[in-house]
């Protein structure tokens, strides 16, 4: 386990300087299937970082597409997408949206596609050509989306306009209550239904990313590098240390053994917590 403080000490060095490197797969490939892969796709940010509910895989969503890391190392799967929104329903779905790289036979922008074969190949839903979903989130009722305006749809291909008192920088949903919270430059806001209406949270700091580990438990980004956990769906929260820096990528959910894990995306290091920040170690 590494220390806040030996992370401050070493720097931000943990898998490299400036990008990851990764081995690519190709698109029929199996996304388990590393050994016939070339290395030389260099990752240059990361936009979404969670786990697949089906196996555990931690999965990246970059500006050069899809990448699984998997026992210490990076696979880029399917086609190059630069993956602005990334969402996984509760039934394993991968849903995304951003911008195709030339030669993919996808919209520009996006809109809103869909994945049930692990990033493998994707199926443009709606709104191609139309959409680019900066902050994209799915839930039992289903998605949700902000492309300069909040949408919402219950099937991926019709949607309804939302109002939202202040645009929303990320939005997360509960797994079964289907609970929204979203992070804004006025503060966090909930919703219970579904984005029709909405109220302020009062929270120690802002925050510019939310996760849900599960039904109850939250874990946030704050705006001075501090990591936040609530067990009580956001009513109050417990903060850690400054970390080393502010996070651009977060996820959480829940360990086979019950502790709430935190995913961090800080420079160039991704990092994994179960302690609310207070210690992380390196997943590469």
């Amino acid at each position: 386990m590494t220390t806040r403080r030996t992370l401050l000490a070493g720097g931000l060095g943990l898998i490299g300087v400036g990008t990851l490197t990764a081995c690519t797969v190709p698109s029929t490939s199996s996304p388990q299937d590393a050994n016939t892969q070339t290395p030389g796709t260099a990752i240059t940010h990361i936009h979404a970082i969670v786990r697949d509910p089906d196996d555990g895989v931690v999965l990246l969503a970059t500006h050069e597409g899809l990448f699984r890391l998997q026992d210490r190392e990076l696979v880029q799967v399917g086609p190059v997408v630069d993956l602005m929104g990334f969402a996984v329903t509760p039934e394993g779905r991968y849903l995304a949206s951003g911008h195709p790289a030339p030669g993919t036979d996808l919209p520009e922008p996006l809109g809103l596609a869909e994945s049930t074969d692990h990033g493998l190949s994707w199926e443009v839903l709606s709104r191609g050509g139309q959409s680019d979903f900066h902050a994209l989130a799915a839930g039992p009722d289903g998605v949700l989306g902000f492309d300069g305006q909040l949408r919402a749809s219950a099937d991926g291909i019709n949607w309804r306009t939302l109002t939202i008192p202040t645009p929303p920088a990320s939005l997360a949903i509960s797994p079964e209550t289907g609970t929204v919270l979203t992070t804004t430059e006025a503060g966090m806001l909930r919703s219970v239904d579904n984005g029709a209406t909405w109220s302020t949270l009062d929270t120690p700091q802002l925050m510019h990313l939310v996760a849900w580990a599960d039904d109850t438990t939250v874990v946030g980004a704050g705006t001075d590098g501090r990591l936040l956990t609530s067990s009580d769906g956001g009513d109050t929260w417990t903060s850690s240390d400054p970390l080393s820096d502010t996070a651009s990528a977060l996820g959480a959910s829940i360990t086979d053994d019950g502790q709430v894990e935190a995913l961090l995306v800080i420079g160039t290091a991704v990092l994994r917590t179960t302690d609310g920040g207070n210690t992380t170690e390196p997943l590469l």
